[in-house]
């Protein structure tokens, strides 16, 4: 159902060298890269998730209750993003762990304050 999706950025270029190196631990590769936008998916026909500077011309701002949430295959890729997407200098919003049965995850912010999940089912 869901085609794609998209985070604000206010930096463009500072965001690129925080998503291009955790997409890539994800499996996934620039599908579009405009003045606007970057979009990064595993292939065309499947989602992507793209960051943008809002058509606007406003500043992006942070949605409060939204968060994007990122599917990978095993526990230790979870690990990995949350300690690479702490490295990039995200911001830890809960730490790698079983949450509820099945469901093992964690949560940071990008450096615009968004926030995301990466998570595997067991």
């Amino acid at each position: 159902m869901i085609g794609y999706a998209t985070l604000g950025t206010n930096d463009l270029t500072k965001a690129a060298t925080f998503y291009d190196p955790l997409m890539g631990l994800l499996g996934a590769t620039r599908l579009w890269d405009y003045e606007r936008g970057i979009g990064w998916g595993v292939s065309p026909e499947r989602p992507a998730l793209g960051i943008l500077k809002p058509f606007d011309g406003q500043p992006a701002t942070v949605g409060n209750g939204t968060m994007v949430a990122l599917e990978v295959d095993t526990r230790e890729l979870v690990e990995q993003a949350h300690l690479l997407a702490q490295t990039l200098g995200g911001q830890n919003e809960g730490d790698v762990g079983p949450r509820g049965e099945g469901f093992y995850g964690c949560y940071f912010r990008d450096l615009d304050g968004n926030k995301l999940c990466v998570y595997c089912r067991s």
